[in-house]
């Protein structure tokens, strides 16, 4: 198309609308397993804007893509025309109403967050799915999303009671309840609106139509059917039937796909808390098929969830830091566990439920293993369940868990033989299939094992589906239950409803979007679902050396195709965590995880540059990534950005030098020792108004921020000249101390109060002639002399380092090198990993020795302490801010908060930087600044890392300790 075209209606948007190759490849994959690269994509701000940009679409016949948080599985979001995101800036709570116990909002609004609005006043938004933190509204009634709580509240057709549209020709229109009076004054209208209400009518009143529809479409009682377009819905009407029921045409619209008309705004209906007291019991089975056969006589019970994961997902837990945490109900290795959930208004309601749930269970003989969890222990196992979808991107190599008939759903009294039957087929296949979800609605989400980078596999993915869908057709269930046909399940709707239904859909589509510009090749005429696939088939894998080791994910570029585009890098602030700060600040989708991973992805694998790193957008794209390490964590597929970030700087400024700036904040330690000579007389110089203003101005740095002085004395020398007359003369144990970069030169007298505080508990403290972490290094990409440093501290403590010797640090960012990029950039990896098994955080190792009792409250001041604590994100995804928080709840008055904050935005030199400065102090605006500016002078701000403290002095003008300073001063 001429490039003119999209000048001229990137003028008339008040929003945005992006063409360039970057943008387009971020949105050319959603979270399935397809890649279209779009025409545009398009950041509509008004209605206006999405009018003109559909009468563009209709002038130049260019399909128009709807999405909001991009995390749909069949393909929803993928196609050749122009992607309109309303993620941005759709995000309104229109209204509530709390007597009607409604609510309006914008299509952008994400499902938690709505039900974060609505708690206090009672209510909440029923449907749960796995990604409630990030999925919105408008993407949940495109897709009739279900999710956990389906069993009792129902799903999103359920709720939706008002749908305010914009159809194909411009005109709005307003669909909600209609008597039949209502709808003969509906399809009476001169408009398009009028033309497919007497359609619909004509269409569907011949009796013979409607025997055919029922006959045709999945049982009635299978609750989560999205086959098509809802026309079973629309027949159950007073419209159609001798019924008090209201024809609502929301019931085709929700589940539609965007394919219909485009939704600007949803009125919701939402229903009462669910009771307070509540407690789940997880079933335990030694195979799937006796975690199907319990299935029904548990539903016999009032369950508000009955969910099931398998042991592939439950493996898959072990290898993510935060979701290993949630495994602490897991009795020996369950090839699969039922999680149910028993909620009431009193204990004993809730005592008489739990043991005859567990009679049924008991008498049933099926499960080995019933806990009990109750309170946080719930929220953790739902956590557990809800990151299956993204934890299947562990799996390493090429050979994923696929989504192609992970959605069907049949009645409960057929799923313990369905489920038999698939077992066979896979079998019959030599696949090993992950079984996970919603086992309580008769939705099992099943996946086989496919590489979809090799051609027998492609094939194998269609012959697989073919199979399924005569399967799940011999059921009379439903191919989709809640993901939607998409692109992988919409050619299988004439197979599912037979070619007389499938016509009367065609027809709807066509009535409702005559020239096809609503998300075309969804639902009818549908795109091949095995071709445009994520990958190209057979190709030649391309070899990509970097410095960094990436064998445990068989190279860099496997490791950024982790990223299944589960999209968990896009929750807001008050979802909690840190990933990803600079989304949170931007809104951009090129500033996620998965835009980041992404651009990865397309550049390393299609760029025919020989340094494949050496591209201008892959520059743009990992600009804001401040490599806090949140991902690492966070991310259920542990795509870790800030690794990935430092080896492409190293590649990328191979080709194109490192500035003076990069330099210099690389080389600070360095830059220390010089200033040292004279501490004074650099204090001034980094002081005084005009010498910092020049220092600044010159290289880049903003000019908001106050430099860091150096010490007084450093760490090291103060340890040479103090450390030997203040060790303990019957030491509990001997530990080796880091003396890191920062806190050598820098916070040397928080150095002095860790070692203080470590030899008055009775440790022998250590200290040797190491060389600086190398953080700097790892984080401008200068990774050959990161590596030298690694590897000399690698020799200098691989024969002291022991379990009875550990190594102890002060900054997570420097002493958790040893456990994270040390184990990547070592030579000799063995000798690297027996020192990460025995270094610690001195926080990590306070807690333990707690634990071990060598600690006591005895030793510490009776006297009353309030703190506020803020975490480092190292050591959030690392390590862990609750063994902080042990340690400082030790004196028997200290009562500790933790502040839930992400990242404090500054980052290393990140904050530093001038062009940084405004989006480091909007990250630090979201949650940390305004908590610890509402918080009383009395309190004490406990912050673990430097930036940390810097950051919040720059941002609020207030002082905050290092926990091991408020230990120290807590002493007796």
């Amino acid at each position: 198309m001429d490039k003119g075209l999209w000048f001229s209606l990137q003028k008339e948007l008040e929003g945005e609308l992006e063409f360039d190759e970057l943008i387009k490849s971020l949105y050319a994959t959603d979270a399935s397993v397809y890649r279209r690269i779009p025409a545009a994509v398009a950041f509509p701000k008004s209605t206006k804007d999405l009018k003109k940009i559909i009468s563009f679409a209709s002038n130049n016949k260019i399909g128009l893509i709807p999405r909001t948080a991009g995390t749909s599985l069949a393909g929803q979001c993928v196609g050749d025309g122009i992607v309109v995101d309303v993620s941005k800036y759709f995000t309104k709570i229109i209204s509530i109403d709390k007597e009607k116990k409604t609510v309006i909002v914008e299509p952008g609004v994400i499902r938690d967050d709505l039900n974060r609005f609505l708690k206090p006043l009672g209510l909440f938004f029923g449907p749960n799915t796995s990604t409630s933190n990030r999925c919105m509204i408008g993407g949940m009634v495109g897709n009739n999303s279900s999710g956990t709580t389906s069993i009792q509240y129902g799903i999103t057709r359920d709720k939706v009671l008002k749908l305010n549209t914009i159809l194909s020709d411009g005109s709005e229109a307003v669909f909600s309840e209609l008597s039949r009076e209502e709808f003969d004054f509906k399809k009476e209208l001169n408009s398009l609106e009028g033309k497919i209400y007497k359609h619909i009518y004509q269409e569907l009143s011949p009796k013979a139509i409607q025997e055919q529809i029922t006959h045709n479409f999945p049982k009635p009682e299978i609750h989560r059917r999205n086959t098509g377009y809802a026309i079973d819905e629309l027949i159950d009407s007073s419209v159609f039937l001798d019924t008090a029921t209201p024809f609502n045409m929301c019931k085709l619209l929700s589940g539609s796909e965007g394919t219909l008309a485009f939704t600007t705004e949803i009125t919701l209906q939402l229903d009462d808390l669910p009771p307070q007291q509540s407690l789940m019991i997880a079933a335990h089975f030694k195979s799937i098929e006796d975690c199907m056969k319990a299935v029904v006589p548990v539903m016999q019970h009032s369950l508000y969830t009955c969910e099931m994961m398998d042991k592939t997902i439950l493996d898959c837990t072990k290898n993510n830091i935060e979701q290993f945490k949630n495994r602490f109900f897991i009795v020996e290795d369950p090839e699969a566990i039922l999680m149910l959930e028993l909620r009431a208004e009193d204990i004993e309601d809730l005592t008489k439920q739990k043991q005859e749930l567990l009679k049924t269970l008991e008498d049933s003989g099926l499960s080995y293993a019933n806990p009990i969890l109750q309170g946080s222990e719930i929220n953790q196992a739902l956590e557990l369940r809800k990151a299956g979808l993204g934890l299947l991107g562990n799996i390493v190599g090429d050979k994923k868990a696929v989504a192609c008939i992970e959605d069907t759903a049949v009645a409960i009294s057929d799923l313990a033989n369905y489920i038999e039957e698939f077992s066979n087929l896979m079998k019959s296949y030599e696949q090993q299939a992950v079984y996970y979800a919603h086992a309580g609605a008769g939705e099992i989400h099943l996946r086989p094992i496919l590489d979809l980078k090799k051609s027998e596999d492609v094939i194998l993915f269609k012959k697989i589906t073919d199979e399924v869908a005569s399967l799940v057709k011999k059921y009379k269930g439903s191919m989709s239950g809640e993901h939607g046909d998409g692109i992988v399940r919409a050619g299988y709707i004439p197979f599912m409803i037979g070619e007389e239904n499938y016509q009367i859909l065609k027809d709807l589509k066509r009535t409702f979007d005559p020239y096809n510009i609503f998300n075309p090749g969804k639902i009818v005429d549908a795109y091949p679902m095995d071709q445009q696939l994520r990958y190209e088939i057979d190709r030649e894998e391309p070899e990509i050396s970097t410095l960094l080791d990436f064998s445990d994910s068989l190279g860099i570029l496997r490791a950024a195709e982790k990223c299944n585009g589960s999209g968990d890098c896009r929750k807001s602030v008050e979802a909690g965590g840190t990933m990803c700060p600079s989304y949170r600040a931007t809104r951009n989708e090129k500033d996620t995880t998965r835009g980041r991973a992404n651009a990865l992805r397309e550049f390393l694998t299609n760029s025919e540059k020989p340094n494949k790193f050496n591209n201008k957008e892959l520059k743009e794209v990992l600009d804001l990534c401040i490599s806090c390490k949140g991902c690492s964590g966070e991310c259920p597929s542990n795509v870790d950005m800030a690794t990935l970030k430092a080896e492409f700087e190293y590649q990328y400024q191979k080709e194109n030098g490192v500035s003076m700036r990069t330099r210099l904040f690389a080389n600070s330690n360095r830059l220390n020792e010089f200033g040292r000579i004279a501490p004074g007389i650099t204090n001034f110089f980094f002081k005084n108004k005009l010498t910092s203003g020049l220092l600044k101005s010159g290289l880049g740095i903003a000019k908001n921020r106050d430099l860091p002085l150096l010490s007084k004395q450093s760490l090291r020398n103060w340890c040479t000249q103090n450390l030997e007359k203040i060790q303990p003369e019957k030491p509990i144990k001997t530990i080796y101390f880091f003396i890191d970069e920062f806190t050598n030169h820098l916070d040397a007298e928080i150095g002095i109060d860790a070692i203080l505080v470590l030899t008055r508990l009775q440790y022998k403290v250590k200290v040797v002639d190491h060389k600086e972490s190398g953080r700097t290094f790892i984080s401008k990409g200068i990774l050959e002399k990161a590596q030298a440093l690694a590897n000399h501290n690698i020799d200098v403590f691989g024969d002291l380092i022991t379990n009875e010797t550990p190594l102890i640090g002060l900054e997570p960012s420097a002493i958790l090198t040893f456990r994270d990029e040390y184990l990547r950039l070592a030579k000799d990896k063995e000798k690297a990993k027996s020192i990460a098994a025995h270094t610690f955080l001195i926080d990590e190792f306070l807690y333990n020795e707690i634990q071990s009792k060598n600690i006591n409250p005895d030793q510490f001041i009776k006297e009353q302490r309030t703190i506020k604590l803020h975490g480092h994100c190292h050591q959030k995804a690392l390590s862990s801010i609750h063994n902080t928080f042990t340690v400082l709840n030790l004196p028997e008055n200290f009562k500790v908060t933790i502040i839930p904050s992400g990242c404090c935005g500054m980052a290393g030199s990140f904050g530093y930087e001038k062009e940084h400065y405004d989006i480091s102090m909007q990250i630090g605006e979201q949650t940390l600044f305004p908590a610890v500016r509402n918080t009383p002078d009395s309190v004490i701000i406990a912050a673990v890392g430097t930036s940390c403290r810097h950051q919040i002095k720059d941002g609020t003008k207030r002082e905050s300790q290092h926990p091991i300073s408020i230990l120290k001063n807590a002493l007796l």
